[in-house]
């Protein structure tokens, strides 16, 4: 029953979009209806993957393999670690709030919008999940599809050149991404006489390391863009403030985090001469990224422009904390990316609460919203300050860790993203107090209705994750420990190896194996 957990998880949503087809044209409150049971069910379903997760050890758990066209060497192969398992129950867990959360913003075209909604949480969960490569590229590309849909026909009012945008850089660097792929394919086939695409076996396979630069770079180019590092960024921005909020929900709180974890589990283990390589210039894009993110989203006068600024600048932190190589960073970037989800998911869920109330998000409409709306200016509030990294909030727990991490690799590289905290305070902040503090100018804001049922229901869950993992992050973190700490022993082995240096690759092999 276990191992076909995730198999469950990937097609549970799916076969919802495909019952939502059946029902016919003209039935959207039932569509909406279906859409939101269909992903209860389904973040119940992953309520029992992170339970019966076994956190010491580094092995993929709940493995559901076979053969799908074994001529050629492709199987369906999933499983989840400590690097993955955070994020499957997190994108579980954020269909549901998104969804509901666009419960009375979305009145057209309503089936087809729960239909797009679903069936990305399928590509979603099936990039965490593969552990083969063919079938990886397989959910990596059909995730463009839904979330194309979902800006450009309920987007904003530039909607077709945001859409259109994600899709070209998104796909520029998947093309890359799969010739290197078939590369991979061929050269393992022709060096050991099995063609296969099973990301665990060619894990084991050695690359020359002037191959693994050249895989490196196509592989990274993808990731990259999807984070997005600086300076692939530029999409980003256009993507979030055209987007629909459930769309903005999950571009944030998900599908960035695709970027930072195909970086942990394909580029990491499988090209780690080229990672030592290309890591002094990789944390130094991610160090400007921080900076510079922080810097624009000042300026910013709309509220969804500066949030969405500001991942730019969250994101330098977790591609930062990765490459410190070190088990604080590692750990650090892991638990980081939860966070964010957390933290910017619920920002962008109020921006849109606020949007639907004044159908405006420039700053300067608004002023005094604590005195009108006070509920909704208190869970505001916390995000806002879980955001910048209050401590006691979750956002402190993963940047300190990697600052910490950031240090030991390099102490320059770690004072300035320090530099970044202090930023994200000053923009977050000073956003918060022209929005919500001071007297109601604006007669419009003076009418407002606070937080309702739904929307309590939306936010709550977000605000507990935000405090409880602040407070006491040891049950999240023991999830990933074991996990990173096995990645790091395993890149640097393999560094080791193609240096030539036996006697410390087996030794560190051997304490890697102690692990699993």
């Amino acid at each position: 029953m276990e191992s076909h957990l995730l198999t469950y998880l990937i097609f549970i949503p799916l076969a919802g979009a495909v019952v939502i087809t059946l029902i016919g044209k003209g039935r959207g409150e039932l569509s909406r209806w279906l859409a939101l049971g269909v992903s209860i069910v389904n973040f119940i379903v992953s309520i029992p993957v992170y339970t019966g997760f076994d956190a010491s050890t580094a092995d993929m758990q709940f493995v559901h393999k076979f053969d799908w066209v074994k001529s050629v060497g492709i199987s369906y192969s999933v499983g989840v670690d400590g690097i993955s398992i955070l994020l499957v129950v997190l994108t579980t867990l954020l269909m549901v709030l998104a969804i509901l959360g666009s419960w009375t913003s979305v009145t057209t075209k309503v089936r087809e919008y729960m239909m797009a909604m679903l069936l990305l949480e399928t590509g979603m969960i099936g990039v965490f999940c593969s552990l083969d490569l063919f079938l990886f590229y397989v959910f990596w590309e059909a995730m463009l599809i839904p979330m194309y849909l979902l800006i450009g026909v309920w987007g904003g009012d530039r909607r077709i050149y945001a859409a259109i945008k994600f899709v070209l850089f998104t796909l520029a660097g998947s093309l890359l991404m799969l010739i290197a792929i078939i590369y991979l394919y061929f050269q393992h086939g022709l060096a050991t006489g099995n063609y296969t695409f099973d990301l665990m076996v060619l894990y084991d396979y050695w690359i020359t390391v002037d191959a693994q630069y050249w895989l490196f770079l196509a592989f990274f180019l993808s990731f990259a863009i999807k984070v997005p590092l600086f300076p692939l960024h530029t999409w980003l921005p256009d993507a979030h403030v055209e987007a629909p909020t459930a769309g903005s929900v999950i571009l944030a709180g998900v599908l960035l985090k695709m970027g930072t974890y195909g970086i942990l589990r394909f580029c990491m283990p499988l090209f780690p001469s080229a990672t030592a390589h290309f890591t002094p210039m990789i944390m130094i894009l991610s160090v400007i990224g921080i900076v510079y993110g922080a810097l624009v989203a000042m300026v910013q006068t709309d509220i969804k422009k500066l949030v969405a600024y500001s991942s730019v600048s969250h994101l330098g932190f977790v591609v930062l904390g990765m490459f410190a190589m070190n088990e604080q960073g590692m750990q650090g970037s892991i638990i980081q990316m939860v966070n964010h989800g957390i933290s910017t998911g619920a920002l962008f869920l109020i921006v849109g609460m606020i949007y639907e109330r004044r159908h405006t998000r420039e700053i300067s409409e608004f002023g005094g919203l604590a005195k009108v709306i006070p509920a909704l200016s208190v869970v505001f509030m916390i995000a806002t300050l879980s955001s910048i990294g209050l401590p006691g909030l979750n956002g402190f727990v993963g940047e300190f860790l990697i600052l910490l991490g950031a240090y030991q690799a390099s102490t320059v590289l770690g004072v300035i993203a320090t530099s970044g905290v202090v930023l994200a305070a000053v923009y977050m902040l000073w956003m918060f107090q022209r929005v919500v503090w001071g007297e109601v100018t604006n007669d419009a804001n003076a009418r407002l209705e606070d937080l309702s049922v739904r929307e309590w229901i939306v936010v709550a869950p977000l605000v507990v994750l935000m405090i409880w993992i602040g407070v006491y992050s040891q049950p999240f973190m023991k999830q990933t420990e074991v996990s990173s700490k096995h990645l790091i022993q395993t890149v640097q082995a393999k560094q080791l190896r193609d240096n030539g240096q036996s006697v410390v690759v087996r030794d560190l092999l051997t304490e890697t194996a102690k692990l699993k």
